[in-house]
């Protein structure tokens, strides 16, 4: 004979790394705070965006918190992927992930305003970290100034379309024409809405896939110096 005595649940805790960059002088400059793709890491996807690094501004990469197992043992741990949150095709638990991880990125970005001085505040997010930014923005859009969503989708749906929360928003959403892993309709639809709902959105789709390429990177660079972002070259 047993007997369950107790059940619950308990924290775990795990170590996540970020790392913070500055370029060009000192003094009040944006922040620019980046989110990965599935399965990748902060080390990698510094190399992949490092044309915007070139930009005034601080440089927050913040590693995304869930390991992803390297079935072929050829990466120690520190070098595995990771993901931002735990999808299993049920909306709530997707929606409640995102929240989590928003948190956390949060936590991570409310930390560091503490040892700069930032005049705003822009979010760069690839593929599963596209999603995330999109959600940070929307649901923390009093302090988001500039996004940047790549292979991903602004899950509009969300968010309650409340006049004025998105007016003082930029909005760019790249796609690419042969993405095969997000497809392109979803993402111009919700920029649409997010356009109706007051922020300035460009959607432009790239003669790309999904792969992360310097024809994003170069698009990205671009829209952000319009927006008046300086490279370190300029005067």
């Amino acid at each position: 004979m047993s007997e369950v005595l107790s059940t619950g649940k308990s924290s775990f805790k795990i170590e996540v790394p970020y790392k913070l960059i500055e370029t060009g002088e000192k003094g009040k400059k944006p922040l620019i705070v980046y989110l990965h793709g599935f399965n990748q890491n902060i080390k990698y996807f510094r190399q992949k965006v490092e044309a915007l690094t070139d930009l005034r501004a601080y440089h927050l990469f913040i590693q995304a918190p869930y390991p992803i197992y390297d079935r072929e043992h050829k990466r120690k741990v520190p070098e595995w992927g990771r993901a931002w949150y735990l999808y299993d095709g049920d909306q709530q638990q997707f929606i409640k992930s995102l929240e989590l991880a928003s948190e956390f990125v949060q936590e991570v970005i409310d930390n560091i305003l503490n040892h700069i001085d930032v005049n705003r505040l822009a979010m760069v997010g690839y593929s599963m970290g596209g999603y995330l930014a999109g959600y940070f923005a929307l649901s923390r859009w009093k302090h988001v100034n500039d996004l940047v969503v790549i292979g991903g989708r602004i899950k509009t749906e969300v968010f309650e379309q409340k006049a004025g929360n998105y007016d003082h928003m930029n909005v760019l959403a790249l796609h690419g024409s042969k993405d095969e892993s997000v497809k392109s309709e979803p993402q111009q639809n919700s920029a649409e809405e997010l356009k109706n709902m007051g922020a300035k959105v460009t959607f432009k789709e790239l003669d790309e896939g999904h792969k992360l390429n310097n024809a994003y990177i170069t698009e990205t660079k671009e829209w952000m110096k319009s927006l008046g972002y300086k490279e370190g070259s300029d005067i």
